[in-house]
């Protein structure tokens, strides 16, 4: 998500949110518990209320070639390349964790603590090479609906759940297989409720809609940089690939 603004003085960033898309890397949900499956919601017909939460499919690079999406960062000019073999530059979470280690939210120790776990991990280590989260099938049996004979299997993927201290906030990791080749992708998700952002419009969320293509902000400051430090540490654990990236962008962030 896009950046709207950065207050240096009060070392606060301001992420924007959209609160009536429901495709892409960001929808609104409702759920009683985290322990339930969310279910999508119409945030034009609905009124928001504690049971609301945003799901972010957050991301932490951006290609450099893809120019619609290079001009969603505010660090166009940091690169490195990607485990992928693409140049890319600085984008959501590694913005953040830059802007806090620039402030000085977040120091170089931690930077090098983090790096020297990170590096220090095996290839069985990684979640995506876990025997523990493989995706299980079912043998298939027959069974007749509606007259038309079907093999009937199930398949359960791994949900892993990691609940943040402070915040009402949380990560949720499903291994899937991959779209393009052979093998588990791990998918990453932050979860944190609707109360955590704030409207632009200086109203409530709760007890209204959303206004047509409203956004809202969600603010970090000093009091997330565990939440930042935690989401770095969590992708680093995704897969080989994702550690290389997180290790040279922490590289970056480090020589700030």
């Amino acid at each position: 998500m896009r950046i709207d603004k950065l207050e240096e003085s009060n070392k606060k960033i301001y992420i924007d949110m959209p609160l009536t898309a429901q495709h892409g890397k960001i929808r609104v949900k409702i759920r009683n518990s985290f322990y339930e499956y969310g279910l999508p919601v119409a945030t034009r017909k609905h009124i928001f209320s504690q049971k609301h939460y945003i799901e972010w499919m957050i991301g932490y690079d951006v290609v450099k070639k893809d120019k619609e999406k290079i001009g969603l960062t505010t660090l166009q000019d940091t690169e490195f390349i990607g485990s992928n073999k693409e140049l890319k530059s600085l984008y959501e979470l590694s913005e953040y964790l830059y802007y806090f280690k620039k402030w000085g939210i977040v120091n170089n120790n931690e930077i090098s603590d983090l790096m020297e776990f990170l590096n220090n991990l095996r290839m069985n280590d990684f979640l995506d090479s876990n025997a523990d989260f493989e995706i299980l099938r079912t043998h298939p049996k027959n069974k007749k609906v509606l007259g038309i004979d079907f093999y009937c299997s199930e398949v359960k993927y791994p949900l892993l759940v990691h609940q943040f201290e402070r915040f009402d906030i949380l990560v949720e990791i499903i291994m899937k297989e991959k779209q393009r080749a052979i093998g588990i992708q791990p998918m990453i998700y932050v979860c944190f409720p609707i109360t955590e952002l704030i409207a632009k419009n200086n109203t409530q969320l709760l007890g209204r809609c959303a206004e047509k293509k409203e956004f809202a902000y969600l603010v970090l400051n000093d009091n997330h940089k565990n939440l930042l430090l935690g989401l770095f540490r969590i992708f680093g654990i995704l897969s080989y690939a994702h550690n290389r990236d997180i290790v040279e962008i922490l590289k970056i962030i480090y020589k700030i």
